[in-house]
């Protein structure tokens, strides 16, 4: 099975999400929120991220994580995750009771695509103060990838974590996850990475982002936005529409994307320094914003 055909198959079998000029959407992914330990990468940033998606909860975005929010290779249940960061679900739960949030699984969290799992996991949560379950994210359901089309123009912004052009992080995920929770997360604490990950080996990052293209150069130029290599990714018009949001774990801030008014921006949130040594949380926009149209290939 080729990284062509997985990618074939998820566009194919992409939920198709309708949308205009007047709609917005926020895409983050690769939070890896973990078990606030040393090993959680999201720790870091947990604060930034929060006051991100209060933001775009606050301004009417719909909320779309492309894969790895969750880190179910290091953590073996997300009951430690859910413990760890419960403001940060609570807030997404806004989002999911509004009918606006649109989930991926990646690699990393590729066990949500099993819906057993993630009824069982996700629906509810035990709440001690009151002794019983609490309703968290009711008939939640993960996609192995999302197609946005346009009302107007019937273009397709196809949203997936990217990790189909990566064999190992795909077919063999469970042997990678094996050996990220055996050995590399107890290595990670003292700052050995782990190098089944593309977004910590340079030349995985090239392979995935080259088999990608080539996909999207074989598809009319196919609008793409990914993840998975943590690294951001925004071409110029009339490049191939290859797009990623980078991750939540850089040091010390989170990039996104950002679709509003039929165009789409690359955005950093990160912690500032006013001139009286107020710190704040402040969004920069990185690229963009670039009309959508503008990828649209005759």
């Amino acid at each position: 099975m080729s990284s062509d055909y997985r990618l074939t198959r998820a566009y194919q079998n992409a939920k198709i999400v309708p949308f205009n000029d007047d709609s917005k959407f926020i895409l983050f992914s690769d939070c890896h929120r973990g078990d606030n330990s040393f090993a959680d990468d999201f720790a870091n940033n947990r604060n930034i991220y929060f006051h991100a998606i209060q933001h775009y909860y606050q301004q009417g975005f719909t909320y779309c994580e492309l894969g790895d929010g969750d880190e179910l290779w290091e953590n073996s249940n997300f009951k430690t995750i859910f413990k760890a960061h419960k403001n940060v679900y609570e807030q997404l739960q806004l989002f999911h009771k509004d009918n606006r949030l649109l989930m991926i699984w990646g690699n990393h969290d590729m066990i949500y695509r099993d819906p057993k799992y993630v009824k069982k996991n996700l629906s509810s949560y035990f709440d001690p103060k009151v002794d019983k379950d609490i309703p968290l994210f009711p008939d939640l359901t993960y996609h192995e990838a999302v197609i946005l089309r346009h009302s107007n123009t019937q273009q397709d912004l196809f949203l997936l974590h990217g990790h189909q052009a990566d064999f190992a992080n795909y077919v063999g995920w469970r042997i990678n996850r094996f050996l990220v929770r055996v050995l590399w997360k107890p290595l990670q604490v003292i700052g050995i990475a782990d190098p089944t990950s593309p977004a910590k080996n340079y030349r995985e990052t090239i392979k995935v982002e080259r088999r990608i293209k080539k996909w999207i150069a074989k598809n009319n130029n196919q609008f793409t936005v990914i993840g998975h290599t943590h690294r951001p990714r925004f071409p110029e018009k009339g490049e191939l529409a290859l797009f990623n949001d980078g991750s939540c774990v850089h040091p010390r801030s989170i990039t996104g994307i950002e679709i509003e008014n039929g165009a789409i921006t690359l955005i950093k949130w990160q912690i500032a320094t006013t001139e009286d040594g107020t710190l704040r949380i402040i969004r920069v926009p990185l690229e963009g914003p670039q009309k959508l149209t503008d990828f649209i290939t005759e």
